[in-house]
């Protein structure tokens, strides 16, 4: 006689044939998958792919290069910001008696040629030098960004058009219009030495821009929003700009190391900031014809306008690393 089936379970189908075996085992897999989080018995939990400014952080926090200029910045825009914080004198307080003097007590740097602290004067230098960097990268990244990605995005005649005129830009040297611009500028705020770096700056940005946005908007995204009737602005601002912006976050963090040297340039040949204005050039020039007699003078704040240089340019070189996924 026949053998009774067995009763039917709840999640379970078991069958009186030999394939009923396989298929309560296929059934019994299935389930352990289903309770198992993330993938098959074994794999674990799926992680989420990380973007690409994850992975960039992700390499930057492990980059020594990345760190050392990263509490050099930070050091440098917090003594910027509160110099009083490691100098408690005052950068005009000058006494000619102690002109050209060495290091004393309490001035560890020794005096100018003025009698002012040279100690004093280097760390209110920051001020100038730092306030210049940023508003001028800003300025430079945000004009010449703006005008590139439309030109790279919208092609046509405004393309050419600006293509003719960063060419027109490109062709006038940096220091010699420095020269002729500010030389007829009598304001000693900082903000005409910014616009006059705005002004010749934003031509390499527009390139690095246009170029990105061209290499974005080609890309197989971009191409399926458009199909799917999407309009420029959430074209231009939704997809290309966050896949654009990587190149010109790189040249701009090491320009702004770049237009501190020019600030101090400027200011050596007269034409930048001028005094009362404390800054690192300003100092420069005047210790320059004091070099054999009192080196100090110029050592401190050449020193500082060296480090802070450096510590942008290698800032820029690590996040350049970090971004550019050719380098990993």
């Amino acid at each position: 006689m026949p053998e009774p089936t067995e009763p039917f379970e709840e999640g379970r189908a078991i069958a009186a044939t030999g394939a009923g075996g396989a298929t309560d085992l296929a059934m019994e897999e299935g389930e352990s998958l289903e309770k198992t989080p993330g993938g098959p018995r074994g794999t674990g939990p799926e992680k989420k792919p990380r973007s690409l400014w994850s992975d960039a952080w992700h390499d930057l926090r492990r980059n020594p290069v990345f760190i050392v200029s990263g509490l050099v910045i930070l050091f440098l825009v917090v003594i910027a910001i509160w110099p009083s914080l490691i100098a408690s004198g005052d950068p005009l307080d000058c006494d000619l008696s102690k002109a050209q003097e060495g290091s004393q007590p309490g001035h560890p740097f020794g005096f100018n040629g003025q009698g002012c602290d040279v100690y004093t004067r280097t760390v209110y230098g920051a001020r100038a030098s730092i306030q210049v960097g940023v508003f001028a990268t800003l300025g430079v990244t945000l004009l010449g960004s703006v005008l590139g990605g439309l030109a790279g995005f919208f092609g046509g005649a405004w393309d050419g058009l600006l293509s003719r005129i960063t060419d027109i830009f490109f062709a006038i040297p940096v220091i010699l219009g420095g020269l002729v611009l500010l030389s007829v500028v009598s304001n000693n705020t900082v903000w005409p030495v910014i616009g006059f770096m705005v002004l010749l700056g934003w031509p390499q940005i527009s390139r690095i821009a246009r170029g990105s946005v061209i290499t974005a908007k080609q890309n197989d995204y971009v191409q399926a929003a458009r199909a799917l009737g999407a309009s420029n602005s959430r074209m231009l601002l939704r997809h290309i700009t966050p896949n654009a912006v990587a190149p010109v976050i790189v040249v701009a963090t090491i320009a702004l190391g770049t237009y501190i040297a020019l600030e101090a340039t400027l200011s050596f040949l007269g034409v930048g900031l001028k005094p009362p204005t404390v800054s690192w050039g300003i100092d420069i020039s005047s210790a320059s014809p004091y070099v054999r007699n009192a080196p100090h003078m110029l050592l401190w704040p050449s020193g500082a306008l060296a480090i802070t240089v450096l510590a942008f340019i290698m800032l820029g070189d690590a996040v350049r690393d970090a971004l550019d996924p050719k380098l990993r």
